[in-house]
């Protein structure tokens, strides 16, 4: 007996229906699981738009990125993406496209009877902001320049602060016009100021007086820094607590993973603070526990935003970015509510590198971002971002559109001189003495890739009659607090440190630092590098490696356009060699 094909689909589908309970229930339901957890925070950077159409499910922070491929014209990206279309799928699953009408999709979604909602892109509402750039502003030579009110230029004049930096300058008018941002400038620019400067003309005792009529209308958290780790995050406090001086200094809370919570909790009840700031588990289990409150913030702001970004923080940082500025009255259920909540604050993004992952984020998590550099203000839609690596040879590809090291160019302080020489692994330390030595370098920072040899290298340093210490994410927080003052107070001349340090560390007297393990890549190569050279001093950087490991130091030098020279190191001077060829 022969079956027609109708006959056979129909057979199938009876057989699938029948059995699926027992034989794809648990595995079927897991991944479906699965696929709606990672559609949250960590999918906003790269993922596509068919992830959010084949599902059909709610906006959640992946299908924002969507929409703002619309609303930038980007239309034509979205059909490149591949995979079946959506009117195809689901008219087939049966399955409601309750995003379709916030993307304004009509054409593919008409065989499915649905009619299509108003657009709740903030384009078609009208509210896209004006982009209006001083250039002149740019060399701006005090921050009254800059529209700072009195009380707050008065106060960085005590602390010796007269003068902008170029980034300071250009960023500080635009996040004073309301416009969300990512700053990008090299490490040790002044991006911490950049963004701290207009947030305190908002808000605090310092803000400008047109905001003191309005300050009993607000009351409770006005703005959130977020910080990847616990020395980043106790430095921007510290940054903060100087500005408001002794008297208002309680008006910012730290909330840093490794202290006592009950004691950072107790302090928010008692101090009412208007600024946190703090590292994302430690915000995120708070908030949970109902003893943070920022539904009612104004500013968030993201420092070190391309670490944030990575997969160990997605959950905590998806959880931030819901609840913080959430509009009142508003409810997870509500299809606008994530648009809606993130209209109530201002969100500023902030790294020395600027891979495409954060620009697709920006736009996510903002309207209408603005892009700022030292000298250069433009919107980020005026940025293309290229489609994720769909194989091995597109993410090995050299071309700076599929590169992610491309985002490390620019990123290095311009007053830097690099160098590399090479060495057995059993004479690194040698070397770097010798290094110390000929360079005459007071405070020095060497970084190694792994902590257990931290300790060896500082024995033999202190052998050979260099005082050092060593800093690693194991000690608890008093102890690097301490190892921090102290090598800061010159007690100590090297530290020895991992990749805990290479992010947010300031120490403004630090003039060498040195590679003793290769960065994994130019990013890590350029903020390494970054803790020396700050605000505009001179440094070095020397990187010490093994023979076969040049090529490498070659190919870091080729993506980030600067000269790292091989040098070697003989009778207390540095000797600079002849270029090699680039491979």
């Amino acid at each position: 007996m022969r079956l027609s094909i109708g006959q056979v689909h129909r057979n199938v589908l009876a057989l699938a229906s029948s059995r699926s309970c027992f034989v794809l229930g648990d595995r079927l339901s897991f991944r479906m699981l699965s696929q709606q957890r990672a559609a949250g925070f960590h999918q906003t950077a790269w993922r596509g738009s068919q992830i959010v159409e084949d599902r059909g499910g709610p906006l959640t922070l992946a299908s924002l990125e969507v929409q703002n491929r619309v609303e930038y014209g980007k239309k034509e990206k979205m059909a490149r993406t591949g995979g079946p279309k959506p009117s195809s799928r689901g008219s087939s699953l049966n399955v409601k496209p309750r995003v379709s009408s916030s993307l304004n999709m009509k054409p593919r979604v008409s065989s499915l009877n649905v009619k299509p909602a108003k657009s709740a892109l903030p384009k078609s509402t009208g509210i896209k902001k004006t982009l209006k750039v001083d250039e002149a502003l740019f060399s701006a030579k005090s921050f009254e320049e800059l529209g700072l009110p009195p009380l707050l230029v008065d106060r960085l004049n005590k602390e010796g602060l007269t003068a902008p930096t170029e980034v300071q300058s250009a960023a500080i008018p635009i996040i004073a016009q309301k416009h969300d941002v990512v700053i990008q400038s090299y490490t040790g620019s002044g991006k911490t100021l950049a963004y701290l400067l207009p947030i305190l003309s908002e808000i605090g005792p310092l803000k400008r007086p047109m905001e003191q009529d309005n300050s009993e209308k607000r009351s409770g958290i006005e703005a959130v820094i977020i910080a990847p780790s616990r020395e980043l995050g106790m430095q921007i406090v510290r940054e903060v607590e100087k500005i408001l001086g002794p008297n208002d200094k309680r008006l910012v809370q730290q909330l840093v993973g490794g202290a006592n919570r009950s004691r950072q909790e107790e302090a928010l009840k008692k101090n009412k603070p208007i600024i946190v700031v703090g590292t994302p588990g430690r915000i995120s289990e708070i908030s949970a526990a109902g003893k943070l409150h920022t539904h009612g913030c104004r500013f968030l702001v993201l420092d070190e935003v391309d670490q944030l970004l990575s997969f160990n923080y997605r959950e905590d940082m998806h959880r931030i970015l819901e609840h913080v500025g959430k509009k009142p009255g508003t409810t997870s259920r509500d299809i606008l509510g994530p648009l809606a909540r993130r209209s109530e604050r201002q969100t500023i993004l902030v790294s020395a590198t600027i891979p495409f992952s954060v620009i697709r984020a920006a736009r996510s998590w903002g309207h209408d971002p603005v892009l700022i550099r030292a000298k250069s203000v433009l919107p980020l839609d005026s940025i293309t971002v290229p489609r994720p690596a769909l194989s091995q040879t597109d993410a090995n590809s050299s071309s700076p559109s599929n590169s992610v090291n491309q985002a490390a160019v620019g990123s290095l302080p311009p007053s830097l001189e690099h160098y590399y020489c090479t060495a057995k692994v059993q004479h690194k330390v040698d070397t770097l003495r010798r290094c110390i030595h000929a360079l005459e370098a007071q405070t020095v920072i060497a970084f190694m890739n792994n902590t257990k040899p931290l300790k060896d290298v500082v024995f033999k340093l202190e052998a050979r009659g260099i005082k050092a210490t060593e800093l690693h994410g194991d000690l608890g927080k008093l102890a690097r607090s301490t190892v921090l003052k102290k090598f800061k107070d010159g007690e100590f001349r090297v530290l020895v440190t991992n990749e805990l340090s290479a992010r947010g560390l300031d120490v403004p007297e630090c003039d060498l630092v040195v590679n003793l393990d290769l960065p994994t890549d130019s990013t890590h190569y350029a903020h390494r590098a970054g803790r020396t050279g700050r605000l505009g001093r001179k440094g070095i950087v020397v990187t010490i490696c093994e023979e076969n490991e040049a090529f490498v130091v070659r190919k870091m030098r080729k993506q980030l356009a600067v000269a790292i020279k091989p040098c070697e190191f003989t009778e207390g001077e540095l000797v600079v060699h002849k270029e090699e060829d680039e491979e």
